[in-house]
């Protein structure tokens, strides 16, 4: 650290809040000095202030109140009234008609924009008139680095904007929101983030609940699902061994428990899962009867397997191997064999106007596949495959529901139109944090979709449908507001019901066998557990109050791309 007399006067420009203590005699005469030029300019200027020589202020009325900072190449105009205790960050634009109350923290980069201009077809923009409502941000506010405020906002006392936003609307007080364009994700009050004793408090307490009762019972849950005879793990007791068991028991414990199930040790967990792949394919069959690796099936002509358990592998035993700290020990030779005019010719032969999810599910393990080999650092496929995959689906995509497949119809419904737009997103849009086309659509679908009662009334509920809503309005909210409020009030409703399935000492069942169910059925065991734990965060997170969880997914139903993306940074590899 420099010491008070080598401090430079740039110094400052970035770090005002050390000015006080930290700039020398003639720094402080000169900071007087400054601030006497803008005085004397019209300026009202409060004591323990400091406004950088190196910031743009031009404005027509500036009152900065006691203890308040404007940093370096800040760029400071109009109207402009700053409580006491605030900081405007190097390189943020204040602009129009803006008022601060007092406490306020104004990140880096961030746009306070209290004025607009029309746009009408009359005259040139440049020839707009200017209007301004003004913005008001009140008492103790943080506004993260890179947020942009629009004109006629108003944020209220209390409030977080995490970074990035783009604030259209009021805050009420207390708001946490991010996102573009901003949405409230919950209240600062409270547990979980909202005040007991109201609705909002009363989910996070049982939200909260829920989870310490999860947390001390999982070791339980994951024994009565393991077999000493074959060192294996079963769905529940009394089912055979199977691939899939072993990743929900990882999965599960790594919630939970944030270790490997205490059965084996790591090591032990990853060379189990990979000795399972076959090296010719990089596909995971199914174990044989005796709990050994099973055999695939001949591959088509072009090269690809047909295996529907052997595909969800690639999600489930990559991800599972990822929480262990290991990998697949071979690449995924059936998607890095594939060329760009095999995929492209493969994709049209999908089902999709009769089983949208079927086509969905290829598409989400050829996207996973492709990721796995990135992580080998082996091809992703063919030269040009994954962009062609993103570009055949940005071509299709229906611009009415934003979505892939077959329309509506009475006999059906959208379930297989919703499901299968699920599958096929987590692996590639929202895998590789590519943005969804048409958002705002997918959310009207998504909505329609979840209100039919063939599939959502009490008791028809199964973990793979309640999944196929939730995180499907949850992408889309991260890019639009759309009808928040109608998606709040549906996860709310859902969390609230899917608290009450936990079975002491068993964990969750999947969900009712039968017309609209498919999967293990009612019975608890570890798929059940694995999806309503995600399921669980998810609609969670939609009611704002995740906090109370004290777990968020890392596996495959995990909701931030994975780290570094092959589509978007192909010269970028990530740590082995």
């Amino acid at each position: 650290m420099a010491s008070e007399s080598s401090v430079d006067d740039s110094y400052f420009d970035y770090c005002p809040w050390d000015f006080a203590q930290r700039a020398s005699a003639a720094q402080h005469a000169a900071q007087t000095a400054h601030q006497k030029r803008l005085t004397d300019a019209g300026a009202s200027v409060g004591p323990r202030c400091f406004v950088s020589p190196a910031a743009g202020v031009f404005t027509d009325v500036l009152c900065l109140g006691a203890g308040s900072y404007i940093a370096g190449h800040a760029y400071v105009t109009g109207e402009v009234r700053i409580g006491s205790d605030c900081t405007v960050n190097p390189y943020a634009t204040v602009r129009g008609r803006v008022t601060l109350g007092d406490g306020v923290r104004i990140g880096a980069h961030t746009s306070l924009l209290g004025f607009n201009h029309g746009f009408a077809p009359d005259r040139p923009v440049h020839r707009q008139p200017l209007t301004s409502e003004g913005i008001v941000l009140g008492n103790d506010v943080w506004i993260g680095s890179n947020v942009v405020v629009l004109d006629g906002v108003t944020i209220g006392d209390h409030c977080v904007v995490g970074a990035g936003a783009v604030v259209t609307k009021d805050l009420a007080p207390w708001t946490i929101a991010a996102g573009n364009p901003a949405r409230p994700l919950r209240d600062r009050r409270g547990r979980g983030g909202s005040r007991a004793g109201t609705p909002d408090g009363d989910l996070s307490e049982a939200v909260a609940g829920f989870a310490e009762r999860a947390r001390s019972q999982a070791a339980d849950l994951l024994a009565r699902c393991w077999s000493d005879d074959t060192g294996r793990y079963s769905d529940r007791p009394g089912a055979a061994a199977s691939v899939r068991a072993h990743c929900d028991a990882v999965e599960i414990s790594d919630l939970l428990l944030g270790v490997p199930p205490e059965q084996l040790t790591a090591a032990e967990h990853a060379e189990r899962l990979r000795v399972l792949q076959d090296p010719v394919s990089g596909l995971v069959p199914e174990l044989a009867p005796g709990g050994g690796p099973g055999e695939l099936p001949p591959p088509a002509h072009d090269g690809w397997i047909e295996d529907g358990g052997a595909e969800y592998h690639v999600l489930s035993v990559g991800y599972a191997l990822e929480l262990l700290g290991s990998g697949f020990a071979h690449p995924v030779h059936a998607v890095g064999r594939m060329t760009a005019g095999q995929l492209v010719a493969r994709l049209g032969t999908l089902p999709w106007r009769t089983q949208t999810w079927s086509a969905g599910a290829w598409v989400d393990c050829w996207a996973t596949g492709a990721y796995r080999n990135h992580r080998l650092e082996a091809e992703a496929g063919g030269p040009g495959a994954l962009e062609a995959l993103f570009g055949w689906l940005g071509t299709r995509v229906d611009p009415w529901t934003g979505m892939w497949g077959a329309a509506a119809s009475p006999a059906a419904g959208r379930l297989q139109l919703v499901n299968g737009y699920y599958r096929l997103t987590r692996g590639s849009f929202a895998q590789f944090g590519v943005p969804v086309p048409y958002p705002e659509r997918v959310v009207d679908t998504v909505l329609a979709h979840a209100g039919d009662p063939r599939w959502f009334a009490a008791g028809r509920q199964n973990a793979c449908n309640v999944l196929d809503v939730a995180h499907p309005l949850w992408l889309a909210g991260r890019q639009t507001g759309h009808r928040a409020d109608e998606v709040r009030a549906w996860a709310v409703e859902r969390l609230a019901q899917a608290l009450g399935r936990w079975h002491d000492g068993a964990g969750f069942g999947f969900g009712p066998a039968g017309e609209g169910g498919s999967g293990p059925g009612r019975a608890p065991g570890l798929q059940g557990t694995e999806m309503w734990l995600a399921i669980i965060w998810l609609l969670a997170d939609l009611a704002g109050v995740a906090d109370g969880l004290g777990y968020r997914p890392r596996g495959v139903h995990r909701p931030e791309p994975v780290g570094s993306s092959a589509f978007a940074l192909p010269d970028e590899r990530p740590a082995r």
